[in-house]
C-alpha cells in the first residue's frame, strides 16, 4: 500500500470516528433532555385507593385516654365488651390502657383478596402515648362505605415521652404508629384492564405542548394516528388490533418513550424562608432596575473626664461622644438588563446590585407589574 493510500485511509478512520463520537453527543444530549412518558404521565384507573377505619388501642402502660362519662373511649369500649359477650359496669370501666384511634391505609391498584398492607395509626383521644399498644380488629372502609380491609396487630411508635417532676422531654410523635402489613385485604376493587378499548393518560403537569408532543410520540411508535391531545392534561389512546386484550403489553411500550416535556415560564416564591425558584425559561424585557434605601446609624460612645491627681479645683464628669453616619447606598447604581436575557444573566446582574432574596422578591414582583417579565409568578 502507498503512503498516499495509507494516509487517506488514517484520515477516514478519523473521520468515522469523529463522526460516531460527534452522533454519540448528540444522542446523549437529546436523552439527557427527553424523559420517559411513564415519568410525567399516570394512566386513567390505575390508581391507589385511601381507607379509613376506627378502632381500638389495647395495651398501654397507663398512658391511654382518660376514660370519663360520655366519653367516646368509654362507649366504644362497652360496646366491643358487649359483643363479646362481657357486660361491663360503668364504676369497671376505669381504665388508661385503652386508646381510642383512627387507621389510614392506601390500598393499591390491583391488589388481590389476602394480600396484606401497612397501616397508619393515629390517637383521637387524650392518649399520652401509644407505644406497646395493639391494635384491635379495625374494619377499613372506602369511599363508598364498603369494608376493603381489616387490620389488627402490634403498633411500631417511632416517638418516645419521658415525665418527671420537673421536666419532661418528647421525641417525636408518640401518639402515632405504624403497623407494617397490618391490614388484610378482604374486597377487590374490579377493574378490568385487557378489556379496555381506550387507554387515557393524565399528565402530572398539564401542558397542550407536552400532551401534543406525546400524542405524536405514540402515533410514530404504532404506526398509526391511535393517539390524540384531548386537552392539556389527557392524551387518549385507541387500543390497536395488535394490542387487543393485552393492553398490559401497550402500556408498557408506551411508557417506555420519550418525549422532551415542555413547561411553563414560572417563578415561584415562598415568602416565609425568603425562597425563589426560577424555570428556565423565564425571559426579561429591556428594563431599569435600581435599589437602595437610606440607612442612618447613630452611635454613642460617651467619654469620662476627670480632673488630674493633686488638682485643687475640678470634678468628674461624662463627655457625650456622638457619631452619626448617613448611608444613601452611593455606590450601588441603576443597572439596566436587555431584552431576551437569560436566568443567569437576571440573577448576575441582581447579585451585582448587592440585593439578597427578600429584597428580590420584591423586585420581581414590580418587574412583572411593569410588563417585562414574562413569566408566571406563584407566591407560596
Amino acid at each position: 500500500m502507498h503512503a498516499e493510500e495509507r494516509s487517506g485511509l488514517v484520515q477516514g478512520i478519523v473521520a468515522a470516528l469523529l463522526g460516531l463520537l460527534a452522533g454519540t453527543l448528540i444522542t446523549m444530549g437529546a436523552a439527557q433532555a427527553t424523559s420517559r412518558i411513564k415519568d410525567i404521565v399516570q394512566f386513567e384507573g390505575v390508581r391507589d385507593n385511601m381507607l379509613v377505619g376506627y378502632g381500638l388501642v389495647v395495651g398501654l402502660n397507663n398512658t391511654g385516654d382518660t376514660i370519663r362519662d360520655g366519653h367516646f373511649t368509654k362507649q366504644s369500649l362497652q360496646a366491643m365488651l358487649n359483643r363479646l359477650g362481657v357486660k361491663p359496669t360503668n364504676e369497671g370501666l376505669d381504665s388508661k390502657n385503652v386508646a381510642a384511634v383512627m387507621v389510614t391505609a392506601v390500598l393499591p391498584p390491583f391488589v388481590r383478596q389476602g394480600a396484606r398492607i401497612d397501616v397508619t395509626v393515629s390517637a383521637l383521644g387524650d392518649a399520652d402515648s401509644l407505644m406497646g399498644g395493639t391494635l384491635l380488629v379495625t374494619p377499613l372502609l372506602g369511599a363508598d362505605g364498603e369494608v376493603y380491609a381489616v387490620g389488627q396487630g402490634q403498633l411500631a411508635v417511632g416517638g418516645f415521652s419521658a415525665t418527671g417532676q420537673a421536666e419532661s422531654v418528647v421525641k417525636g410523635v408518640p401518639t402515632s404508629g405504624r403497623i407494617a402489613n397490618g391490614a388484610i385485604v378482604e374486597r377487590e376493587v374490579g377493574f378490568r384492564l385487557n378489556g379496555l378499548k381506550h387507554v387515557n393518560l393524565s399528565l402530572r403537569n398539564p401542558d397542550f405542548t407536552t400532551a401534543r408532543r406525546i400524542a405524536r410520540a405514540i402515533n410514530a411508535f404504532l404506526g398509526t394516528a391511535a393517539a390524540r391531545a384531548v386537552d392539556l392534561t389527557t392524551v387518549s389512546v385507541d387500543v390497536p388490533k395488535d394490542y387487543q386484550d393485552n393492553v398490559v403489553d401497550l402500556m408498557t411500550d408506551i411508557e417506555q418513550l420519550r418525549v422532551e416535556p415542555d413547561q411553563l415560564a414560572r417563578i415561584v416564591i415562598d415568602e416565609h424562608s425568603g425562597t425563589i425558584v426560577m424555570g428556565e425559561n423565564v425571559q426579561i424585557s429591556t428594563v431599569a432596575i435600581a435599589q437602595g434605601s437610606l440607612t442612618i446609624r447613630i452611635t454613642e460612645t460617651p467619654q469620662v473626664s476627670q480632673p488630674g491627681p493633686f488638682a485643687e479645683v475640678g470634678e468628674t464628669t461624662v463627655v457625650p461622644r456622638t457619631d452619626i453616619q448617613v448611608d444613601e447606598d452611593a455606590k450601588k447604581r441603576m443597572t439596566v438588563l436587555n431584552a431576551g436575557i437569560t436566568l443567569q444573566d437576571l440573577v448576575n446582574g441582581l447579585n451585582a446590585l448587592g440585593i439578597g432574596p427578600r429584597d428580590l422578591i420584591t423586585i420581581l414582583q414590580a418587574v412583572k407589574a411593569a410588563g417585562a417579565l414574562q413569566a408566571k409568578i406563584e407566591v407560596m
